[in-house]
């Protein structure tokens, strides 16, 4: 399986008026743009997903909903409490198994300090590693057998600026 974790791009600020809730804040214009960005080097890189899950706060949602339009996928994003900010990385993986037929490329879009911990989780089988994950970062990770411990070889981590570079 090949996993790809994205995060959710530049959203409007925590307690902005109308969005006071951290769930309800949306992606801010200059998010929507560079996401489109991403998704241009995306299909430069040839992406294709099987399925993508995100998480269902509006920012990552709308992240997923932009790149899922922008790839034409035939398929709309699902959605996991699991990738929300306090999500449960082994209630991920357990979801993420239970799927028949087994998914080749999976994109997940979620939020940090937790994607850097599952990304740690996946390929050290600890949740200690940093990593500088920018907001509109993806990352390509390898498996063989996805399990609750080291399982993942770490392809690469682009930035969204190294992306537009490819736009």
């Amino acid at each position: 399986m090949n996993l790809y974790v994205l995060r959710h791009g530049i959203a409007m600020k925590p307690g902005t008026p109308g969005c006071e809730k951290d769930s309800e804040r949306p992606l801010t214009p200059k998010g929507r743009h560079q996401l489109r960005q991403i998704a241009g080097a995306m299909k430069k890189m040839d992406l294709r997903f099987d399925l993508i899950l995100s998480s269902p706060f509006l920012r990552a949602k709308q992240t997923a909903e932009i790149i899922a339009e922008s790839l034409k996928l035939k398929k709309q994003p699902g959605f996991s409490d699991a990738l929300t900010p306090d999500g449960n990385p082994k209630a991920l993986i357990r979801q993420l198994n239970e799927l028949k037929p087994v998914p080749e490329n999976v994109l997940l879009v979620g939020h940090e300090p937790y994607l850097s911990c599952l990304i740690s989780l996946l390929t050290t089988g600890r949740v200690d590693l940093m990593m500088d994950f920018k907001k509109g970062g993806l990352c390509k990770l390898e498996i063989e057998k996805l399990s609750h411990d080291r399982c993942a070889t770490l392809v690469w981590l682009l930035t969204p600026g190294q992306m537009k570079l490819m736009g």
